[in-house]
């Protein structure tokens, strides 16, 4: 058992480094999560590891949200990068980072080799994250420039509404600051501590805002309305013993625009013999985002009393329909965001009976499929096969005519030689 040992042993180690040579290089981010405050800025670097090898170009593609942070410098730091083949570039309209460099031959081995440093600045609450696509590359120092990346990471990281610093704030009409609401006239209160005179707010869409020191007055609440959608700060700080004290913020979401318009899809076909359909949907929501779906349908045959689902039931894509009998039906689709705006979608459908489909395609009769291409040669055929036939009868009955009039003629003929013969006599 000891000498199997061993040699397992010694076979390992011999094949030790093409297994470190099988794992490929990997970029990651550090730190790969935390926590920071709207308003702050906070670093985020970007690693190689080249698993062993010796690498002399990468390429770093990341993506992010830019409705939560936004690239405030996109370089900062040292890098093993010596040569910047692409000046790194930045979008914090799509979200997007890029950059490419490299170092001379024979190249760099780390396990972790710092390619750059990119400053983010916070700027909405909740969860986000950094991910480095899949198109990134490492490419190894060899003629080829094999590209050897295998792994690429992400970060995750939790932005936080920064705690008071002045009076504490609430909202009747808008309680969770994480929460959207399609209500635009926010109200917002806060306490007042003793030997507070004055209070001065102020109401943007800044996270860092701060009210000037021109007093408001002494009350304690103040109601806004028609605020256009978006994420809005409301900043708020008070006077005590003719001293201004620190801001206070409080944020909220409003959302009143529905999800975008869109138009369910019927599988196989609009016009089916299929008894359950699968019903496809899918839409977007440009603020909030979208929560769930909710669908119902109703029977509206000609002559028949509508029938269907009573209410709405919660579904998702794809949604097969229960077992329906043959007519039209209208199918209502429901696309509802996070502050609780939906919007509407419709299809009819119509269940035939079964050996007869019409499509866009043609039309199946039973096993038998006829495309519309198919059907109009037909006609074609069928109207020319009648205008021939047409034609051939007028001919015989031109040529039937003509003999009625040659007769005709002869015997006019007869007539005329026995009046002259009678003349003679």
């Amino acid at each position: 058992m000891r000498k199997i040992a061993f040699y397992l042993t010694i076979v390992s180690l011999m094949f030790l480094p093409f297994i470190a040579k099988a794992e490929g290089a990997s970029l990651y981010l550090s730190p790969s999560a935390g926590s920071f405050f709207i308003g702050s800025t906070f670093n985020v670097s970007v690693f190689v590891n080249t698993g062993g090898e010796d690498v002399n170009a990468v390429e770093v593609n990341l993506k992010f949200d830019p409705e939560k942070i936004q690239v405030a410098s996109p370089t900062a730091g040292k890098s093993f990068i010596e040569i910047w083949i692409a000046q790194p570039t930045y979008s914090n309209t799509r979200g997007t980072i890029s950059f490419v460099g490299g170092v001379p031959s024979p190249g760099i081995n780390t396990s972790a080799g710092l390619v750059s440093t990119l400053t983010f600045r916070a700027i909405a609450p909740g969860k986000t994250s950094i991910v480095i696509l899949e198109n990134s590359k490492v490419l190894r120092n060899d003629s080829k420039g094999t590209n050897i990346l295998t792994s690429t990471g992400r970060g995750t990281y939790n932005l936080l509404i920064p705690p008071p610093e002045g009076p504490k704030i609430f909202s009747p009409t808008h309680p969770d600051q994480n929460k959207w609401y399609k209500n635009n006239n926010p109200t917002f209160s806060w306490e007042k501590e003793e030997k507070v005179t004055d209070f001065s707010y102020l109401l943007d869409q800044d996270s860092t805002g701060v009210p000037d020191n021109v007093s408001e007055g002494s009350h304690t609440s103040v109601s806004f309305s028609n605020l256009k959608d978006g994420i809005w700060y409301f900043h708020l700080k008070a006077k005590k013993e003719n001293v201004w004290g620190g801001t206070s913020h409080y944020l909220v979401r409003i959302d009143t625009t529905p999800p975008a318009f869109f138009t369910p899809k019927v599988e196989p076909s609009n016009k089916t013999t299929e008894r359950q359909p699968l019903v496809f949907f899918i839409t977007t929501d440009a603020l909030s985002g979208l929560s769930y779906y909710q669908i119902k349908y109703i029977n509206i045959t000609s002559g028949k009393k509508e029938e269907g689902t009573a209410f709405f039931v919660e579904a998702s894509s794809p949604y097969r329909l229960p077992s329906l009998e043959i007519g039209k039906y209208l199918v209502v689709v429901r696309a509802y965001d996070k502050a609780g705006n939906f919007r509407e979608g419709t299809v009819e459908i119509q269940i035939l009976p079964k050996g007869l489909l019409i499509n866009k395609k043609g039309i199946q009769f039973r096993k038998i499929f006829f495309p519309w291409w198919l059907l109009l040669l037909i006609v074609i055929l069928i109207l020319i096969l009648i205008s021939i036939s047409l034609w051939r009868k007028h001919r015989k009955i031109k040529k039937e005519r003509r003999s009625d009039i040659d007769r005709i003629g002869e015997g006019l003929e007869d007539y005329r030689k026995k009046i002259a013969e009678l003349k003679r006599i």
